[in-house]
């Protein structure tokens, strides 16, 4: 299947954790250019914060502050005007979690660390309705090793930081919560892997610490990756594909699987809805530096604190 779409903007450097606004406008990150950043409906781009690092995905929160996760930077590779992340940057200082008033662009950060554990790079977060927070990290990548990554769950304040799953061996990238919240998914990148862990009260899972063999969901169709979630109203699970491109869509039961081809990017990374019947998608393609939108045939599933 594949859907046409419109391009709101390019020019972007790596962009992703878009979040669809009431007034229209797209905020989310660009990595390489280390800001938070807003696109208006024209297209136009006006920076909200410089995050510095490597600022990852973002979330709105209950107290309408947007909360970034900070892998902590990439070194990077430029080939025929594209971008691509590489290894962990020289001057990588550890990976955080970052608050943004975005009245102000005031940036503090709430957590760097885990039960005295140094976050690694932490790449995408969800709120519940309790208005807590799941987020996962990805690790880092050197020349010769890289770290495991993990899921976590944490308090907007800074008072509360837990650790959920560990090992995630490929690393966690995107996070998405099922409708009545009672699953929290997790992508594992270079494996092309959904797994998916049930909730027994905000922050607290009923059994598998770790990612294995009762916790999969699916495994993607050939050499893919997956990126970052979202979840549609029916409880589908939409996870950006990277490799084919596009959006790989699966059922909660993990028995359906269809591939949603959209845009020209093999680095199709993240996906988000919005639209007055949730049924705009907004699709970021990450090395080409650019926003598209285009028509979803079924609604996404609203976030919490999402006000459009």
């Amino acid at each position: 299947m594949s859907l046409e779409y419109q391009e709101i903007t390019s020019g972007l450097r790596f962009p992703e954790g878009p979040i669809a606004m009431p007034d229209g406008s797209i905020i989310l990150v660009e990595i390489e250019r280390q800001t938070l950043s807003r696109v208006s409906p024209e297209g136009n781009t006006e920076i909200i914060a410089n995050l510095g690092g490597g600022p990852n995905g973002a979330a709105l929160g209950p107290d309408g502050a947007i909360y970034v996760c900070n892998n902590g930077g990439f070194d990077w590779r430029y080939v025929d005007n594209r971008i691509f992340p590489g290894p962990q940057a020289e001057n990588y200082q550890g990976g955080s979690i970052q608050k943004v008033v975005l009245e102000t662009g005031e940036v503090t950060t709430l957590y760097a660390e885990c039960n005295g554990i140094p976050l690694r790079g932490p790449n995408d977060i969800v709120f519940d309705r309790e208005g807590g927070f799941w987020f996962t990290d990805l690790g880092k990548s050197r020349l010769r090793d890289r770290d495991f990554g993990g899921l976590y769950y944490a308090s907007i304040d800074g008072s509360s930081i837990q650790e959920a799953v560990y090992p995630i061996p490929g690393g966690g990238n995107g996070v998405g919560l099922s409708p009545d919240e009672s699953v929290v998914y997790a992508a594992e990148t270079p494996t092309g892997r959904l797994f998916g862990w049930n909730i027994s009260s905000p922050g607290l899972l009923t059994e598998g610490q770790t990612a294995g063999f009762s916790n999969l969901v699916q495994s993607g169709s050939g050499y893919v990756s997956f990126d970052s979630i979202a979840l549609e109203e029916n409880g589908n699970i939409c996870v950006a594909t990277i490799g084919p491109g596009g959006i790989t869509v699966i059922s909660p039961d993990g028995q359906s699987v269809e591939h949603v081809a959209v845009g020209n990017d093999p680095f199709t990374t993240n996906i988000c809805f919005g639209g007055a019947d949730m049924k705009t998608a907004f699709i970021t393609l990450s090395s080409i530096g650019s926003l598209i939108s285009c028509s979803w045939p079924r609604p996404g599933l609203k976030l919490n604190f999402q006000t459009n």
